[in-house]
């Protein structure tokens, strides 16, 4: 290993974290909900447009300190496309190679936003695909997988230094709750909410975390049955979130509770978003959004006051040809009416 080249590497990466200012906690205040304030954490504004920025500096910093990266690897990511943007990215800082292996399925902003960065992309047929098709390239390749979905749970120091939990409840102190009742999250590797969850607990907070499952997608059922096993036939259609398979990254003994939500709820839940902030979210944000108004709606019910955390997972913007495109979700998901219905009494 060259020394000098991994201080380098690693003051770069600083350097850009220095460069970047914190994401915005946006209040969403909703008259029928007086006594429980909605916060939205916006991490579509990171510089790769979406949360897994964070994510991919850690899971770089961790490979680097670990001594499996050098000037010369080839640094290989399974994904469903936004970690692999924001992997390209820090690969490209770094002067290092990057191939992305994702679903042929994937959003195409996600796949020119790689290859802007200098990424290259490996489809594949499904996503059930793509770990052993990443194993076998960094095989081939003498190069390094980056492996997100068993390494994002280790990779953030979850006691603090700057990681999303601190950021969130460093933001609150000053609003009419500072405590968050809930944190709401929806899983794909499972990394960001074992960092909330052991934060919320190594803080000694009183503050739940909710974890929110699309439709095909083991999380939820993981949570019940602790069978490690599980295995879906069908991907999950929300993109960015949801697994067929038990990730190594998802801990579900920091969860407190988790909701199914139905895909066509999160569409239907993105676009009223879209209406209340004047700009589109992404499909995720949309599952983040049935589970606080869930929350909210039991907190109303039982007479208790306080605030909700959610996050703005990337913005709609990459989704313009499927999740906001009435002929794509006909034909690949439908509209739930009924919800949308209840939407329009939230104000």
């Amino acid at each position: 290993m060259n020394r000098q080249w991994l201080n380098q590497a690693i003051e770069k990466i600083e350097a850009d974290y220095v460069r970047s200012a914190d994401t915005h906690l946006i209040l969403l205040p909703l008259a029928c909900f007086p006594n429980i304030d909605i916060y939205l954490k916006d991490e579509s504004t990171h510089p790769t447009g979406s949360l897994k920025h964070r994510l991919a500096r850690s899971l770089f910093l961790y490979a680097l300190c670990n001594g499996w990266i050098d000037q010369n690897t080839t640094t290989i990511e399974s994904s469903s496309g936004s970690t692999a943007v924001s992997e390209a990215y820090f690969a490209r800082l770094l002067g290092l190679k990057f191939i992305a292996v994702m679903a042929k399925t994937t959003a195409a902003e996600k796949i020119k936003q790689i290859e802007f960065y200098g990424g290259q992309c490996h489809l594949v047929e499904n996503t059930s695909l793509i770990y052993q098709e990443s194993a076998m390239l960094a095989a081939k390749l003498n190069g390094h997988y980056m492996d997100q979905f068993t390494y994002a749970e280790r990779a953030t120091d979850w006691r603090g230094n700057n990681n999303i939990a601190t950021s969130i409840i460093e933001q609150m102190k000053k609003e009419r709750f500072p405590e968050p009742s809930w944190v709401v999250m929806s899983p794909g590797t499972g990394g960001t909410s074992a960092t909330i969850g052991r934060y919320l607990r190594y803080q000694n907070l009183a503050t739940q975390l909710l974890v929110v499952d699309p439709t095909h997608s083991v999380f939820y059922d993981y949570y019940q049955s602790l069978n490690p096993a599980l295995i879906s036939k069908n991907a999950s259609k929300i993109e960015g979130i949801g697994r067929p398979r038990v990730e190594p990254s998802f801990v579900p003994g920091v969860i407190d509770d988790m909701l199914k939500v139905p895909d066509a709820q999160s569409l239907a839940a993105m676009h009223w978003l879209t209406q209340q902030l004047g700009r589109k979210v992404g499909p995720s944000t949309g599952t983040n959004m049935v589970g606080v108004l869930e929350v909210a709606k039991r907190m109303q019910a039982a007479g208790q006051s306080g605030s909700i955390v959610t996050l703005i997972c990337d913005s709609g913007e990459r989704y313009l040809n499927t999740y906001y495109n009435c002929d794509w979700v006909n034909e690949n998901i439908g509209l739930d009416l009924s919800y949308r219905d209840y939407l329009k009494t939230i104000s």
